[in-house]
């Protein structure tokens, strides 16, 4: 079933702009939540995560020209129209901080990669992904890619095709060094089912929330925060950070490709023996790869038990390690956190996402809500009357109605 007042939302920007969108097609994008490993895509450990109920909406309708044009219901006086295959790589300061660069990183890598794109479309964005750590990018990158493919009748059968696309428009042409971990939890998400990935064989696996588990509830915690990017924030840092970790114990002889591969606790501390003198940061973001791997399996099983407490145990000193050894919260996402903590019945908390500002997470209960609109403010002062929270269901990352314009 599909909300009304997003689709409200569409159907009056389409009024007021004059845009046809009668017989569109509405595709429905979700956020994500992930439950481990954070940062874990670049490393190359396996992933798990669910898809949530905030969303981006596009109603799209082939317009009979060889032009795309976008109007957003959140910023509804910047309206983006370009001649499709005709975007170049080079990205203009203006389009660089707008949210045009993702239409136009869209049409430039599909065109890049051989897709045929010949129709254009008339298309109304509207979205109410909180900012930072659920992944609102990704999503909208998703969006208008099978959006964009579906309108030219374009049939993509391997998933992980569109995985790599919208990857692509991040790395190659918005210039975010993002992994795949965004888009893999909203493509493959199912209602009430958590996704695994093995990057291994490339395998997705569903495993439902065992009995017991309807009694977890995720809240998203939003800051209030403005994010830079991951092209500007420690993300970019950590990653280069974890890759010349790799590269100093390959030329030391050991025989790793990402730090995925230090599993075995002797393999952990023979890295660290040989690098921890000179390199005392990067076997710190080692550590937590480690340590959260080794929760990896332990959280599956928790989940597929419906045992909330282990669960909220095992998202807590996940976030204890990104906070302390990976080092990439921010201190309002740890005053969330903070807050958090003091609630009785809270299970876990730990910030999302890229890291530094954004949203954090907890497996919580309803008077979390109420301390947090009670201390928050007092904590951070400026980012009154900005923060959110969110109660969210595990939802489909993707689905598409029809017949509603």
């Amino acid at each position: 079933m599909c909300n009304k007042k997003p689709i409200e939302k569409l159907r009056i920007i389409a009024k007021e702009n004059g845009i046809d969108i009668s017989g569109c097609k509405i595709r429905r994008t979700s956020s994500r939540f992930c439950l481990g490993v954070e940062h874990g895509d670049y490393n190359g450990t396996e992933l798990f995560g669910v898809g949530t109920d905030k969303f981006i909406w596009l109603a799209y309708k082939p317009n009979g020209t060889n032009k795309n044009k976008f109007y957003s219901a959140n910023f509804s006086d910047d309206v983006v129209e370009f001649e499709i295959g005709g975007i170049s790589a080079h990205i203009s300061k203006e389009i660089a901080n707008s949210w045009a660069r993702f239409p136009y990183g869209v049409d430039y890598v599909l065109n890049k990669h051989g897709y045929n794109i010949r129709r254009g479309i008339n298309g109304i964005i509207y979205g109410n992904i909180p900012g930072g750590g659920m992944s609102r990018s990704a999503s909208l990158t998703l969006n208008l890619i099978l959006s964009v493919l579906d309108a030219n009748d374009i049939r993509e059968n391997d998933q992980f095709k569109i995985v790599e696309l919208a990857q692509a428009v991040e790395n190659e042409y918005i210039g975010s060094p993002c992994g795949q971990l965004d888009q893999i939890m909203i493509l493959f998400a199912r209602e009430g089912m958590g996704t695994h990935y093995n990057p291994k064989d490339k395998t997705i696996n569903y495993i439902p929330l065992g009995s017991g588990g309807e009694a977890l509830r995720i809240v998203i915690m939003d800051t209030g925060t403005e994010r830079p990017g991951l092209n500007k924030s420690t993300y970019k840092i950590r990653r280069t950070e974890c890759e010349e970790l790799v590269r100093l114990a390959q030329g030391a002889g050991f025989d790793i490709r990402c730090l995925a591969d230090v599993k075995d606790q002797r393999l952990f501390n023979d890295i660290k023996v040989a690098f921890e003198g000179n390199y005392p940061n990067l076997c710190k973001r080692m550590k937590y790869i480690y340590e959260a791997q080794s929760r990896f399996y332990e959280m599956l099983e928790a989940w597929r038990a419906g045992d909330t407490k282990t669960i909220g145990l095992i998202f807590r000193l996940d976030g204890i390690g990104l906070r302390d050894d990976y080092e990439i919260s921010g201190p309002e996402l740890e005053t969330m956190c903070d807050i958090a903590r003091t609630v009785p019945g809270v299970l876990g908390e730990r910030m999302l996402g890229g890291g530094d500002k954004g949203a954090s997470g907890a497996d919580s209960v309803d008077e979390l809500r109420v301390r947090i609109e009670t201390c928050y403010p007092q904590s951070r002062p400026d980012y009154r009357g900005k923060y959110h929270v969110h109660l969210c269901k595990i939802v489909d990352g993707i689905k598409v109605f029809e017949g509603l314009f």
